[in-house]
């Protein structure tokens, strides 16, 4: 009876068990069928635990160029904190991620610095710079990297464009913590003579791609023409590339760099080109290319061709993206324009055209007020309710620098070095700090309490206090 009992109850278990099996196949089934593969380990995106709101990744903290940080400090007074020496002038903007503040410099070199103490983490020199006397015009001495770097959090690099003997562009990618050389490739396509062509604008991060863009040389000498050009910030693969379709010129030259909207849409600023009669070259111009760099819209002034004759045009500062779908350029020629992302509108399809200022470098905005730095003082302005402009304040000439926003308080610099923080709301001074002579433009990084700028002989930490 026992024997029949033991029996009868391993049979059961059997049972039982085969019945949870085909359970657990049944489920497995219905999460992931069978004609639909597991996601590639490659897909995901695992974020940088390193970052943090403090971190500052790219020119003006964001893909819009916005430059503002919600709930910063406002200061009463300004420190300097530390001041480091290093290889070259620094055209580039700072950055931060984590513990490291990153340099890039004309001699080629790129460095790690520590916020706190401004103690060296690591160097990487990429190679040589290209004396402006082997170059057909310019005005950097020597010509090494310019544009403001990019950190990627999902490799892990921090991306950047050298120019080198040869000449020749190359792409890198750094290791963010060790200075580690892990991608290095040409950054120049057929056809693209690397003498004539001059990286300023910062460069762009998106969807996996690098976005690198050229203008010319002071003094819009030999045969260069505006490009954009994409590679996968895996190394792998063959450039993607846009040219503006002008005989000559049309450079994408302002130091803000390439807008990205969140589908990933490309904004550029584009400088005069060589059409002064004929058909519209897509030069003097607001131009929106696809993530893979094919044409999808573009606008430019009625008065195009004039601006092309007179070197009046959009080029010098970078398209800022601002809420409500709209797109605020400005540049040479004293007007600034609204424009629709969505329809840039052709040639005179604004939606507003207003009497603003010159402007280079880039612009920043905190919500609807933009800020524009002109070469007669930094203006602020209220945009909106819909395509308008209102001029809330004008600083004093001096203050002229490409501007930044933290809490309530804009900071933009002049190129005697002075550092100058004023109110949002009026424009009034709160504190101001000199620094040693920067580049025209130069453009500061926010972090936590600190601010960095670098200057033509490295960089200065500032306190806010």
């Amino acid at each position: 009876m026992r024997k029949q009992l033991l029996q009868h109850l391993l049979r059961l278990g059997a049972v039982l068990f085969l019945v949870l099996l085909a359970g657990c196949d049944s489920a497995s089934s219905q999460a992931v069928p069978t004609s639909t593969p597991a996601p590639s380990p490659t897909a995901t995106v695992t974020p940088d635990p390193a970052l943090t709101g403090a971190d500052w990744t790219t020119y003006h903290q964001n893909n819009a160029r916005t430059g503002a940080v919600a709930n910063a400090l406002d200061p009463k007074q300004l420190t300097q904190a530390w001041k480091v020496r290093l290889d070259g002038a620094v055209y580039a903007e700072p950055l931060v991620v984590g513990t490291h503040v990153i340099i890039a410099t004309e001699g080629d070199t790129l460095y790690a610095l520590d916020r706190q103490t401004g103690q060296e983490q690591w160097h990487t020199n990429v190679g040589s710079p290209v004396p402006q006397s082997t170059l057909p015009c310019g005005d950097i001495d020597p010509l090494g990297i310019t544009g403001t770097p990019v950190y990627d959090p999902a490799t892990k690099l921090i991306f950047a464009v050298a120019e080198i003997k040869g000449p020749a562009h190359i792409l890198v990618g750094v290791d963010v913590d060790t200075g580690q050389v892990k991608i290095r490739r040409s950054a120049d396509i057929p056809g693209m003579d690397p003498r004539a062509h001059q990286q300023r604008a910062a460069l762009a991060l998106s969807q996996g791609m690098v976005y690198i863009a050229y203008g010319g040389l002071a003094g819009d000498c030999s045969d260069y023409r505006g490009t954009v050009v994409a590679a996968k910030t895996d190394g792998s693969g063959s450039l993607l590339s846009y040219r503006v379709p002008t005989p000559r010129e049309g450079g994408i030259w302002a130091p803000s760099g390439p807008a990205v909207d969140q589908s990933g849409n490309i904004y550029v600023a584009v400088g005069n080109g060589a059409e002064t009669s004929g058909a519209w070259d897509r030069s003097d111009s607001i131009l929106r290319l696809s993530p893979t760099l094919h044409l999808e819209d573009g606008f430019a002034p009625v008065q195009w061709r004039q601006e092309n004759a007179t070197d009046a045009d959009l080029g010098s500062t970078g398209p800022i993206l601002l809420p409500g779908g709209l797109i605020f350029a400005d540049g040479k020629s004293g007007k600034g324009y609204l424009l629709h992302a969505n329809a840039l509108g052709g040639v005179g399809g604004e939606a507003l055209v207003a009497s603003i200022c010159r402007s280079f470098g880039g612009f920043a905005a905190s919500g609807s007020q933009l800020l524009v730095p002109c070469t007669d003082g930094l203006r602020a302005f209220q945009v909106g309710p819909g395509a308008r402009l209102k001029e809330l304040w004008h600083a004093s000439s001096g203050v002229d620098g490409s501007p930044i926003v933290g809490g309530h308080t804009v900071y933009s610099l002049n190129p005697g070095g002075t550092l100058y923080a004023l109110s949002i709301a009026s424009g009034n001074e709160r504190a101001r700090l000199s620094v040693g002579a920067v580049t025209r433009f130069a453009t500061p990084t926010l972090s936590g309490n600190q601010i960095f700028v670098g200057t033509y002989t490295g960089v200065v930490a500032i306190t806010i206090s």
